[in-house]
């Protein structure tokens, strides 16, 4: 019996070490990230001869960059700087040029960007932008047509840092420029887009185990991905703001005058683009995962976004892939531009539940739906 209370001794004390143990850890952690730079993301963009990557961060980076071959591999160390967990790590690219980008935190103070690429040496650059909003810019390719600007005859000139030569007036040219080739290639400056919170009011939608409603984390999941669009210049409209049906009337409205009230506001906006918000719901609690519909006759368009969405979303919150399916839903089939609906995951199974109403679980996959909603554009 004394052997049995001794064994039972040195567990607690064990578990109790491990888990006090972790608590500086994290305190450490936080304290020595204050002191790093916050890589805040990856963002792709391509156009004809060229694909431009984007690495943002929350201040001025110092990098180290080397070759690695067989296959050619471009391998970037941004030097103190950590990832932001939201950031997605394993891209694929559909180019000639660039196959895949992979982002992982190296060791405590290194974050490695590694790009698989076919283009051959002196066939890509790369520098940082430090003024503004700090990012590193990886060109593939031909470099992006230059747009016209006030002073055409600087359109030549080289990013910066800029030769001796070169005037205030003339850096900050250009680098104008160099921002608004950014905005062309992997901004949502300029793009409409309409996003549906499913359900709302009288309809709660699914309901959790533990009482979740899914209208409510639709909504806190647009609210969210509303403000991550728009950091970005886009345009998003809302079918609702809050917890109430869309329909003028109300909880009178029937199924299909709902539905239409959300069609007619994405419709009437002239928006690019449409996405439904939903959380799926089983009577076995052990299903799991992430779907993304289309309308069956609908665009090429329609499966491009909910290819991309899709992906991106399970690549931010590690969900069982379900796949891309058609449908008929009313929303995505009288909506008069590329639309989808996304069943984020199962509100129905008990640990997707829990994510879903957790505040990083909602900014994870807002973050997902945005980065998906950027490839589409890309």
């Amino acid at each position: 019996m004394r052997r049995i209370f001794l064994l039972l001794t040195v567990v607690l004390v064990a578990v109790l070490g491990v888990t006090f143990a972790a608590h500086p850890a994290e305190a450490a952690f936080s304290d020595r990230a204050k002191d790093l730079t916050k890589i805040a993301g990856v963002r792709i963009g391509k156009t004809d001869g060229n694909v431009r990557i984007v690495i943002d961060a929350d201040r001025p980076v110092s990098y180290k960059q080397s070759v690695l071959s067989n296959p050619t591999r471009i391998v970037l160390d941004i030097q103190n700087a950590w990832i932001a967990p939201e950031a997605k790590k394993n891209i694929s690219v559909d180019s000639s040029l660039v196959s895949a980008v992979r982002v992982a935190q190296f060791d405590a103070t290194t974050v490695r960007i590694v790009v698989e690429t076919s283009v051959d040496k002196g066939g890509w650059k790369i520098f940082s932008l430090n003024e503004g909003k700090p990012r590193i810019v990886m060109d593939f390719g031909a470099a992006p047509s230059p747009k016209p600007t006030k002073k055409p005859e600087q359109e030549t000139e080289k990013p910066i840092p800029a030769p001796p030569s070169q005037t205030d007036e003339d850096e900050e040219d250009t680098r104008d420029q160099i921002d608004r080739d950014l905005d062309a290639i992997t901004g949502m400056k300029g793009r409409k887009i309409a996003i549906d919170p499913g359900h709302g009011g009288s309809d709660s939608g699914a309901i959790g185990p533990t009482g979740i409603m899914e209208k409510s984390v639709t909504l806190r999941v647009s609210r969210e991905l509303k403000r991550l669009l728009e950091a970005e210049g886009a345009t998003v409209i809302l079918t609702r703001t809050d917890d109430t049906e869309v329909s003028s009337k109300g909880a009178n409205a029937t199924s299909v005058e709902e539905l239409e009230a959300r069609c007619e506001i994405a419709n009437r906006a002239n928006a690019d683009i449409f996405l439904s918000i939903h959380a799926d719901a089983f009577t076995n609690r052990e299903v799991k995962g992430t779907t993304a519909y289309y309308y069956t006759k609908g665009t090429k368009q329609s499966k491009q976004l909910a290819d991309s969405v899709r992906t991106a979303l399970i690549d931010a919150i590690g969900t069982v892939d379900r796949g891309t399916q058609s449908c008929n839903f009313y929303v995505v089939k009288h909506t008069d531009m590329p639309a989808i609906l996304v069943e984020i995951s199962f509100i129905s199974n008990p640990d997707e539940e829990k994510m879903m109403n957790s505040e990083t679980g909602i900014k994870k996959i807002a973050q997902g739906i945005a980065d998906g909603i950027a490839d589409y554009f890309g």
